[in-house]
């Protein structure tokens, strides 16, 4: 009896050492992204600890030699679409047919004194804080593809994978938040002063 609790103890020991050096190194990551998901310290942190709590319980099932990672940003996700989505209000409907495909050009376009690259330098110009501004006020749907793809650095076949949608639909969502995330850039460049609205 002592000789199998000890065993069972090693095991114990081994697993936790495991998930530690392979896991708890992410935490940063999915603090990170979880904040763009709850917009609130408090929620985003239970949200990682109860991320972590589950992916220890459930640590056998993870697949040795896959992606750490992205099999941690699957379960935060499924976490908070279970749970913590539906604690939060409906989000106002938004047409996303009406946010034109070739808006940014046409501003530029019709800007003056511009260089050769416009849109990179104008939005060189603009702050860090600008930047996730207007990733926190994407629909939740979008923020959190965007998140995943240009924050996090997953592939689509990840992101259709952690967030349990259709390659197709990662694309869809991708391609529409850089139209609205274009727009909401542009106003802020013009806010700063960075460029003219209407080319005025």
């Amino acid at each position: 009896m002592v000789e199998k609790d000890a065993v069972a103890k090693s095991k114990t020991s081994v697993t936790q050492q495991e998930f530690e050096s392979i896991a708890l190194v992410h935490t940063a990551a999915l603090l990170r992204t979880a904040l763009r998901m709850t917009k609130n310290q408090n929620d985003a942190e239970d949200l990682v600890q109860e991320t972590m709590l589950k992916a220890y319980r459930f640590f056998d099932r993870f697949e040795r030699g896959s992606n750490i990672k992205a099999w941690l940003f699957e379960i935060m996700t499924n976490i908070f679409i279970n749970n913590y989505r539906q604690k939060a209000r409906k989000p106002t409907g938004v047409s996303y047919e009406d946010v034109d495909d070739n808006f940014l050009y046409h501003q530029l376009e019709s800007s003056r004194g511009m260089a050769v690259d416009p849109e990179e330098k104008l939005f060189s110009k603009l702050m860090d804080t600008d930047v996730r501004a207007a990733i926190g006020d994407l629909p939740e749907d979008f923020r959190m593809v965007v998140v995943l793809a240009f924050l996090e650095g997953f592939s689509y076949e990840e992101i259709a994978e952690i967030a349990d949608i259709q390659l197709g639909t990662v694309k869809s969502r991708l391609h529409r938040a850089r139209k609205l995330l274009q727009k909401s850039l542009w106003n802020y460049a013009a806010q700063r002063g960075f460029a003219t609205e209407g080319g005025k």
